[in-house]
């Protein structure tokens, strides 16, 4: 790519064409940041566009070299694919009457010589969520197979909705008979996240992008089919703490249970948990009954920032904290789920409560999750200090695979020979 993309723009009807007069500029929190040309990458398969109502393009003006309005329509965002971590924000100006945004990742993009450009990069090699392997048709043929196999299973039944519904990248691997399955278990939480997608109040400003599970799977009925996706699956791997659930953790109990039974049956693959770390009593157990990995979500390692986020219920930061302490004095592989958001983790201060949270911590692996929220909103909500000499998420990525060479990076939670090969 010889030179930087032209900016994207909609109409009102969300017809997307490019702006030639102005190239893309990225945003980092409300900072404009010039982009180079190594920032940029092929759009990946399977990646979103979002048209942005109310928000005014900005980009650079290579005749005059100034940061510009665009007069041709509204902001254009990419949404990338799984697998891969933004590095900048799309760049617009908020009119006052603009709705709150989805929750979703708003990254830039633009266009040159036939092609879409976006800045990203691919954090994790595996394809196991690549548009390329996905064949509905052979999805909904594994739905039905499934319901005739396990009739009476109601997880087998929530996980047909979300396959077919939500298109969860889990769900249809599941039925795919194919790498990790999801187990989701919880109809609450004891968190409040900004940006939940399952549960949001009213007056948030925002909406779920999905409903939570409606029961309590039984042992049994977890049991019963990660036992059969373990056993038969390639790179087999059952997660308990999805999208579509609260905090796993408070139905601890269950899963404890369904775990026994699992490894009285089988000992292949890797049972996980994606979980907010809140209670260690509750892992303790899971521990002790054959939990083989965990990943605890994380927004920032400073407890300020981390409230802010999460408004935990009934548990402290400490507890994360311990949690992590707890899993790793066992032997188990910890995964931190850690959403990225530029201008705010790449923040000075926050790479320095992430160094120290990795010498302190030991955890295993960083998940560099994309942070779904209104750029805006955590702008405003965070009040973040501005910093100069700032170094960018692809940098600040680099930088700490360099400096911590035993930390594993990645997307996905890993399979068995990963975790043997780097635990």
């Amino acid at each position: 790519m010889p030179e930087l993309p032209y900016i994207l723009v909609a109409d009102e009807r969300g017809n997307i064409k490019e702006d030639k007069t102005l190239r893309v500029v990225g945003r980092e929190l409300n900072k404009i940041k010039i982009l180079n040309k190594e920032d940029f990458i092929l759009l990946p398969e399977g990646s979103d566009f979002f048209f942005l109502p109310g928000r005014i393009p900005v980009g650079l003006n290579t005749n005059t070299n100034k940061v510009e309005l665009s007069k041709r329509g509204y902001a254009v965002a990419a949404f990338v694919a799984p697998a891969h971590t933004h590095t900048s924000l799309a760049a617009f100006v908020k009119k006052n009457d603009a709705p709150v945004l989805p929750l979703f990742a708003y990254t830039a993009i633009g266009w040159l010589k036939g092609k879409f450009y976006t800045t990203a990069v691919r954090i994790d090699p595996d394809i196991r969520q690549d548009f390329s392997q996905f064949n509905q048709s052979k999805v909904i043929a594994g739905t039905k197979q499934f319901q005739k196999r396990y009739p009476a299973n109601r997880l087998v039944k929530h996980l047909v909705h979300c396959a077919t519904v939500y298109f969860c990248p889990a769900a249809r691997n599941y039925f795919l008979n194919r790498w990790e399955a999801p187990l989701p278990t919880s109809p609450t939480c004891n968190s409040r996240c900004r940006g939940c997608i399952s549960y949001q109040p009213k007056d948030s400003g925002f909406c779920s992008t999905q409903n939570r599970i409606s029961f309590v799977p039984t042992p049994e009925e977890i049991a019963e089919i990660a036992i059969d996706h373990l056993n038969t699956a390639s790179n087999p791997v059952v997660s308990f703490g999805q999208g579509c659930e609260g905090e796993p953790l408070l139905v601890g109990d269950v899963i404890a249970e369904a775990i026994k039974l699992i490894r009285q049956r089988t000992k292949a693959g890797i049972i996980n948990i994606n979980t907010n770390g809140s209670k260690a009593d509750k892992i303790d157990k899971l521990i002790e009954n054959g939990l083989d990995s965990a990943r605890i979500s994380m927004n920032s390692f400073r407890k300020d920032y981390y409230n802010w986020y999460y408004s935990p219920i009934n548990y402290e930061f400490k507890d994360v904290i311990e949690s992590i302490k707890l899993l790793r004095k066992s032997g188990k592989w910890v995964s931190i789920n850690y959403f990225v958001h530029p201008g705010h983790t790449n923040h000075p201060e926050e790479i320095s409560a992430l160094k120290s949270a990795i010498e302190n911590l030991n955890f295993n692996m960083i998940q560099w999750r994309n942070f779904n929220i209104d750029p805006d909103f955590i702008g405003e909500e965070l009040n973040i200090n501005e910093f100069s000499n700032e170094i960018s998420i692809r940098i600040l990525i680099d930088n700490i695979k360099r400096e911590y060479p035993k930390m594993y990076h990645g997307y996905f939670n890993p399979y068995r020979q990963i975790i043997e090969k780097y635990l």
